[in-house]
């Protein structure tokens, strides 16, 4: 009874194994999810609200201490619903929100990079620095003018957290990054009944 292997099998046996020991050894983590997803279909516009819950990962926050910033990428589309034929993308709009930590002053400073008009908002507090960057609001998605009355529409929302703006399936393997599967909303209309 010969019990010798090959060495291509010994190598992918050593392949299966490590790759086992990596998926098993690999920390745990709390998920980033959308969370409280809201849309306001109004007179004027659309409005949608967003919470993103777990917006910073243990690894990030790790992270954001030594000097990486850590970046949040929201994507908001909102679709016109067919029946018979493929949905139609009426308008669509990319949040970026950037945390950072400044050692000497001890201060967190939540920044927007693109997509919506916000001031600088700056904490000694770790969590409010966090509720900060975690709560969107998109005003104005698409014109209430420009919407058929009678159509029916829905929103998806997906998003993701990097360090140093870097998401690649080698940074969510280690952690430093995570992202969302898209999120959506009831069907809406803007036609109102009583």
């Amino acid at each position: 009874m010969n019990t010798r292997r090959s060495p291509s099998a010994r190598a992918a046996l050593a392949a299966v194994l490590g790759l086992c020991l990596a998926l098993g050894a690999s920390p745990a983590r709390a998920e980033l999810r959308i969370g409280h997803l809201s849309v306001f279909l109004n007179d004027s516009d659309v409005t949608v609200q967003v919470v993103l819950l777990g917006a910073m990962p243990e690894a990030i926050r790790e992270g954001l201490h030594t000097g990486i910033a850590a970046h949040i990428r929201l994507t908001v589309e909102l679709y016109q619903h067919s029946r018979l034929w493929a949905d139609r993308q009426v308008s669509a709009r990319t949040i970026e929100r950037q945390v950072s930590y400044n050692p000497l002053t001890k201060e967190y400073k939540v920044v927007s990079l693109g997509g919506e008009q916000r001031e600088t908002y700056l904490t000694k507090d770790l969590r409010d620095a966090q509720r900060v960057a975690s709560e969107v609001r998109v005003r104005g998605l698409a014109p209430a003018a420009s919407l058929d009355p009678k159509a029916l529409y829905y929103v998806r929302v997906r998003s993701d957290v990097s360090m140093a703006g870097v998401n690649s399936w080698f940074a969510r393997f280690t952690g430093s990054a995570e992202e969302t599967p898209w999120v959506q909303s009831n069907l809406l209309t803007l036609h109102r009944s009583q």
